[in-house]
């Protein structure tokens, strides 16, 4: 990790299967934009921009916000569409990052949990007021409930070929802490089981995130002005079970 940049994963994004990512889930984010009031789309926590270049592959006029100068330079390895733009920022300040109000706005693979009370607080307020009435947010996060009830300490490990006969293997690992917070520990490891060691370390680091649960986002957005706030329990639009979902996922109506 730069520790000039301490928002960067692009280590670790560049591991995500993301052409079978997005296919799983662009259905139900069809569903949501077709009907909003405008095609102007905010993607926060962009990261390396892949959603942001689907969205814009379809048509819509999208604002990619990341607070990692890193991931926004890998985003903006290919040319951009005349459609897409990103801009460098806390997405806690999205108000003040944006001038034209949007008709819907994507947060995507556990962004929120990297802000604490105060700065989710001002996100949902910025939102109130960067998006068009009527206009749909779709928001995820993992669902810290089911993480404490199951005492789940990892999450599913990624492997990936790499150029040299071995793997790079993604290891996430979780450990709750007293209080509304978790300690994330994401890893990237190369494994090669014929080598001497056959595993070995490439990066590590610790964060802090805070383990918003459904009913305190669902509270957050309607005390910001959401008109509703709605859950369902995965991209499939599968029923929210508090305790077994995998993810929340979350649509908020402003």
């Amino acid at each position: 990790m730069n520790p000039e940049d301490p928002w960067s994963r692009v280590d670790y994004r560049r591991l995500i299967a993301w052409p079978q990512r997005i296919e799983r889930e662009w259905p139900f984010l069809s569903a949501r934009l077709e009907s909003a009031p405008s095609r102007r789309v905010l993607d926060l926590g962009c990261g390396t921009g892949e959603h942001s270049r689907h969205l814009a592959s379809h048509g819509y006029d999208v604002v990619g916000i990341d607070a990692s100068p890193a991931m926004l330079a890998r985003a903006g390895d290919e040319p951009l569409p005349p459609n897409l733009h990103f801009i460098e920022g806390d997405i806690a300040d999205v108000a003040s990052l944006v001038d034209v109000p949007a008709g819907a706005a994507i947060c995507l693979g556990n962004t929120l949990p990297h802000l604490d009370d105060a700065a989710l607080a001002r996100l949902a307020r910025g939102l109130a007021a960067a998006l068009i009435p009527g206009a749909p947010f779709v928001f995820q996060v993992l669902n810290y409930e089911r993480i404490r009830a199951h005492g789940i300490r990892s999450l599913p490990l990624n492997f990936r070929k790499d150029d040299s006969g071995g793997e790079t293997v993604f290891l996430r690992l979780i450990e709750p802490q007293e209080g509304n917070t978790v300690i994330f520990t994401p890893t990237t490891l190369r494994y090669a089981p014929v080598e001497d060691p056959p595993v070995r370390v490439v990066t590590a680091r610790s964060t802090r995130l805070r383990a918003w649960t459904w009913p305190e986002l669902h509270d957050a957005f309607i005390s910001a002005g959401f008109q509703r706030v709605e859950v369902v329990g995965g991209f499939d639009g599968s029923a929210y079970v508090p305790f077994e979902s995998p993810d929340v996922l979350g649509i908020a109506v402003r």
